[in-house]
């Protein structure tokens, strides 16, 4: 699913107007319609509705809304801001509709002063104020209405966008100024700034409403930004030949461990085995090497040349991709070797965890860093990395340029894990979630990238199926045993049934 600045936005409602063809009022009764429908699946016809709808299309949205839910018997108070005394061509014409309309109960436009009305707990206020077109902070009366609906007991639903939140970059807005919505109704597309869990406040649940815009128009509209679907990664699976043998599936190489920290190589080691490769080779220090070969028979365990932390660079002819960093230490011997590995290694790589965090403090390494690496930091990891960043827009510009930078792939984790592209192009992964918040989740990414890589998966594809996996095994894991108690081994254990899923 592409998600589209807000230009491209109003280009696309443009398209679809004059090629379905439909007329702007016409589509945006169709939008109202598919709201209204929405707002009357949560909130019952005994619910009082007050609307606040602004000038412009959202407030012509709102307006429209107010009309159907008056017709379908809800308790309705309308106020209009036309503070300007303009109002757009179809929020004009939807205040007409509205005060001919027969149930239209109370109705009142603000132009001037404005006694805001009584929000009590049990009322529904449906927010059309601003919608995407906002490109500066609210101020003002505005400012102060939106603090007075926030103070409120009453439940909050947003039409398109809470008002006040901008569809991408956030940075400068003044966040009191911001609508905090229970239900955020969106219309086509999600919008970029509701990936973002600092804007998670604002957008409270999120519905995306098909209006059916222009598949014609969203399929030649090119986008930087595109959230994963299910059929993006089936059509990117390998498929098993009957006659395959351990030799033909892959040997992986697992740089990983130091003393106290042999948990991060056993389960990046068994997430690498689950994730369907021939071999794995797990490299860690000697006093490791018992719990290893415990805990993961089917690995191969090579030890070190040390006893507690990782010091000698692996020959890696024999590999056909290498994962280096879980619980590997920082220790200026380990930073040595681990840049030498990486200059000196001709298979893919993945970093990750200790091997990011000792870049951080050798931001020049960078340049050393071979074409097409795939990097996974979580977001304090990349701040080491690349500079404190205001907010998730912020940081994801920088994730972005530093992939181009290097040609490799920055997979920056969180509920929304994002993948940078080298070309510029950024995927959100949908699965996953808040029970991954633990300790090993990111080990167990580390061995299902290097597996897949291993097995024969470009590091484009690797990296789009591998988060795909990692979220939808969490999302089987915490059907299970909740989200509450799910630790990283139940990722692993749970990453069968993913499989099976796609492949079915």
């Amino acid at each position: 699913m592409k998600i589209f600045t807000n230009a491209q936005i109003h280009e696309l409602d443009r398209y679809t107007i004059e090629n379905e063809p439909i007329s702007s009022i016409d589509l945006m009764e169709r939008a109202a319609k598919a709201l209204t429908r929405a707002i009357m699946e949560v909130w019952p016809v005994s619910t009082p509705v007050v609307v606040f709808a602004g000038a412009g299309n959202n407030g012509g949205d709102a307006l429209a809304v107010a009309r159907m839910l008056a017709e379908q018997d809800y308790k309705v108070c309308t106020y209009l801001f036309n503070i300007s005394g303009h109002l757009s061509p179809e929020c004009a014409t939807n205040k007409k509709r509205l005060q001919e309309c027969k149930r239209r109960n109370e109705y009142i436009e603000v132009t001037e002063q404005f006694d805001p009305p009584r929000l009590d707990e049990g009322m529904l206020v449906v927010d059309g104020l601003f919608g995407s077109g906002l490109n500066k902070p609210l101020a003002g009366g505005f400012a102060s209405l939106v603090k007075y609906i926030n103070a409120s007991a009453a439940q909050v639903v947003s039409i398109d966008v809470p008002s006040g939140l901008m569809t991408e970059d956030n940075a400068y807005n003044v966040r009191a100024h911001i609508i905090r919505a229970n239900l955020t109704l969106t219309l086509g597309q999600p919008k970029l700034s509701f990936l973002f869990p600092e804007n998670q406040i604002y957008v409270g649940q999120l519905r995306v409403l098909d209006i059916r815009l222009s598949q014609e128009g969203i399929q030649k509209t090119e986008s930087q930004y595109t959230i994963l679907e299910e059929n993006d990664i089936r059509s990117r699976l390998l498929p098993r030949d009957m006659f395959a043998h351990k030799g033909q599936m892959g040997n992986a190489l697992l740089i990983a461990g130091s003393y106290g920290m042999a948990g991060a190589a056993i389960l990046a080691s068994k997430a690498c085995l689950r994730a369907g490769v021939g071999k794995v080779t797990v490299n860690s220090p000697r006093r490791n090497i018992p719990i290893l070969q415990i805990a993961v028979p089917e690995a191969i365990v090579r030890p070190g040349s040390e006893e507690t932390l990782f010091a000698e660079v692996v020959e890696t002819d024999d590999f056909q991709a290498l994962g280096i960093g879980p619980g590997l230490g920082q220790s200026e011997q380990t930073a040595i070797a681990l840049i030498t590995q990486l200059r000196r290694t001709q298979c893919p790589i993945v970093v990750d965890a200790d091997a990011i965090n000792i870049l951080s403090t050798r931001k020049a390494w960078l340049q050393q860093l071979p074409k097409d690496i795939i990097m996974t930091p979580h977001p304090k990891e990349f701040d080491q990395l690349e500079g404190h960043s205001a907010d998730s827009y912020e940081r994801l510009t920088k994730a972005c340029n530093l992939a181009e930078r290097i040609h490799g792939y920055i997979i920056v984790k969180g509920h929304y894990t994002a993948i940078c592209l080298p070309d510029g192009h950024i995927m959100f992964n949908p699965t996953g979630n808040a029970g991954m918040a633990t300790a090993g989740s990111g080990d167990v990414l580390t061995g299902i990238l290097t597996g897949l890589l291993a097995r024969g998966y470009t590091p484009q594809d690797a990296c789009i199926v591998g988060v795909y996996l990692h979220g939808l095994a969490g999302d089987i894991a915490a059907a299970e045993v909740g989200e509450e108690s799910l630790v990283a081994s139940d990722i692993i254990r749970c990453l069968p049934q993913a499989f099976k899923r796609l492949y079915e």
